[in-house]
């Protein structure tokens, strides 16, 4: 009797010490399934409620995983309403890809107020390229267009969404408030282009952090200087004599691609609203970001 009696104390000794090793209490238990801000599968930093399943921004409350608060959110994306403009240079002091003005008209689309940041690149990619990283809120940079690319299959694939980089032609609509005869984005005249923009003279060699200047008047912030932004097209420096007046989407295929928009590093000229960079779609650089567009329907 005393024989089982020891073995007995010995066995509950042992079945205490054991559940003592596993480091939870029953109340510490993880929850499994009960998260009520469950995460997108392929991304687990990122809310699935992020973005609505038609390509636009839902908004995301405070608090979500990984402190990513209304990102990309309907705030963040401007209903562009589409027209008609001249585009291209039409006070004559552009380059000759910058010519002939000519008659454009774009459909309604999405356009983000804001160069997409540090932060929300990193939230999607979970990397950072940026050459200036102690700045969330400053746009990402030093990114290739192939890059962007990468990120936006990334951010559609998440969210059932349709997001794109705008095209030449609804990136400088949009830049001028609507194809309004503005040789900076919401600025005429050069005396006050500090005011809207971060260019060679006030920016110190550096991008800062979006949405510091004034906007233009559909109120998106830095479409000139900060960042030089890509944009889908192709590059061709005759395109414009043969463009179509249509919702043109460049050409077919070349061995650049078009970025626009100035940044940091440009003067005023270099910022202008009509001028046209090229790159090859893999050249990176700490003066390349970007931002987001979308289609309405």
């Amino acid at each position: 009797m005393l024989y089982w009696h020891g073995m007995l104390v010995y066995t509950v000794i042992f079945v205490l010490l054991l559940a003592g090793f596993t480091g939870f209490t029953h109340a510490e238990m993880p929850a499994g399934n009960s998260d009520p801000n469950p995460v997108n599968e392929n991304n687990p930093l990122l809310p699935v409620a992020m973005f609505r399943s038609n390509g636009n921004p839902a908004p995301l409350e405070k608090g979500g995983k990984g402190g990513f608060e209304r990102a990309f959110s309907d705030e963040k994306m401007v209903l562009v309403k589409g027209g008609c403009f001249d585009m291209g240079d039409s006070f004559g002091d552009g380059d000759i890809d910058e010519r002939p003005a000519h008659s454009v008209c774009v459909d309604d689309f999405y356009i983000g107020k804001y160069e997409v940041t540090q932060k929300e690149w990193s939230k999607v990619m979970g990397n950072n390229p940026s050459s200036f990283r102690s700045c969330e809120d400053c746009p990402v940079e030093n990114i290739s267009y192939l890059n962007i690319k990468e990120f936006m299959g990334k951010l559609n694939r998440m969210t059932g969404g349709k997001y794109r980089l705008p095209t030449e032609a609804e990136w400088e609509y949009a830049a001028r408030s609507g194809g309004k005869k503005e040789k900076w984005a919401g600025m005429g005249n050069e005396e006050g282009l500090g005011e809207c923009a971060w260019y060679m003279t006030n920016a110190g060699g550096r991008p800062y952090p979006v949405g510091q200047k004034m906007p233009n008047g559909l109120g998106l912030y830095d479409m000139t200087g900060n960042i030089q932004e890509w944009v889908a097209d192709w590059y061709a420096d005759d395109y414009y004599k043969t463009s179509p007046k249509n919702n043109p989407s460049g050409p077919p295929s070349s061995q650049y691609r078009v970025a626009r928009g100035g940044s940091f590093l440009n003067k005023s000229w270099g910022s202008r609203t009509v001028i046209r960079y090229r790159f090859t779609q893999d050249d990176r650089g700490r003066e390349f970001g970007f931002r987001l567009a979308a289609p309405v329907k």
